[in-house]
């Protein structure tokens, strides 16, 4: 059986397409000082890749006062604002690399725990036609790190999981993906990723081209077919 041919590739955004966890921790941390608590730095890398609800409600155990809904507005509104202010913030060779997958045919698909309408500003601020769906974390029922929104965003593209590669920055994120039975890439930010279990970290996406990810999902596909072969073979 021949291996799947890659078909699409899903991006996370914060931290994996645009460097925005600062601008989240910038607005985090004052909203907690603001009911009187405090904030840590490691505090912060621990909401990195939660679903925003999850997030909220760690900062309700911080003693913010808000409701659930009225944190997670918070917080968008104010990331949203900083994004008005600088411009997408890309993360080094994630613009040039998501415009080569482009000209190259490869569908791409945004895949995000920000809600639709900050995803849909930074889409929108990309001066190219960047994604063909994006699926954010109001358009799911289960948050990463179920595999629930991956798999949502390869039903709306037409594709298969296998058929697809997904770039993570984070251990939640990464592990979304794994689940989902795509070929996943894990680009390190802000926390480490090793262990997590992705099937090729790159240390960044600087001078990552198309013909990049296309090879690391032919490799990593062959490599199953043949664990699969092995495994039939021992039987």
């Amino acid at each position: 059986m021949n291996a799947p041919r890659l078909a699409a590739v899903l991006w996370d955004m914060d931290g994996t397409l645009v460097d925005t966890e600062p601008y989240w921790m910038a607005a985090e941390t004052p909203l907690i000082e603001s009911f009187g608590g405090t904030w840590s730095h490691e505090q912060a890398l621990g909401l990195v890749g939660l679903g925003l609800d999850d997030s909220a409600r760690i900062l309700q155990g911080a003693g913010v006062r808000m409701t659930t809904d009225a944190i997670v507005d918070h917080l968008t509104d104010e990331v949203m604002r900083q994004l008005a202010d600088t411009g997408v913030p890309f993360r080094p060779g994630a613009r040039e690399l998501l415009a080569g997958l482009r000209a190259a045919g490869i569908k791409t698909g945004l895949v995000t725990m920000s809600m639709r309408r900050m995803a849909q500003t930074v889409v929108d601020l990309i001066d190219f036609d960047a994604f063909d769906v994006v699926v954010a974390g109001d358009d799911v029922t289960r948050p990463k790190p179920f595999p629930d929104p991956y798999l949502q965003a390869c039903e709306a593209l037409g594709v298969t999981p296998d058929e697809t590669v997904a770039i993570e920055d984070s251990p939640n994120g990464l592990r979304s993906a794994i689940a989902s039975g795509a070929s996943v890439i894990g680009v390190p930010l802000m926390v480490s990723l090793t262990g997590v279990g992705a099937h090729a970290l790159w240390e960044t996406l600087d001078g990552r081209s198309a013909d990049d990810v296309v090879a690391f999902h032919a490799a990593h596909r062959s490599r199953l077919r043949a664990a699969h072969s092995n495994q039939e073979v021992a039987r």
